[in-house]
């Protein structure tokens, strides 16, 4: 786990996470933690992130159930990514799909 003091965040008091499936690799979504969601979510081992649109924290899981239970929280070299690998339970994208970018699997050849 990281110290919250190390972390680079933004002019507007954010980093991004992205989240990754411990078991399987895939990556299952790109939130934005600011420091309390980043300390809330050390000390409860549950994603917790800050949402731009609501500008409030959000229990990623609290209303549907599908929550992303923390295995591992790191940060890159430049101090000012992290990577979250969760063990997600059920779908964590809010259309019931695995991951956030399931949908948009298109051809771009």
């Amino acid at each position: 786990m990281i110290d919250v003091s190390s972390v680079s965040f933004d002019s507007n008091g954010l980093v991004p996470a992205i989240i990754q499936n411990d078991l399987d690799g895939t990556v299952l979504m790109l939130a934005f933690m600011n420091k309390e969601s980043l300390k809330q979510s050390l000390i409860s081992g549950k994603c917790v992130f800050w949402s731009r649109s609501r500008e409030q924290l959000w229990l990623k899981g609290e209303t549907s159930g599908n929550f992303l239970n923390i295995v591992s929280l790191d940060i890159d070299c430049d101090r000012d990514a992290l990577l979250v690998r969760v063990i997600p339970v059920g779908p964590t994208c809010h259309t019931g799909a695995k991951s956030c970018f399931d949908g948009n699997k298109e051809n771009h050849d």
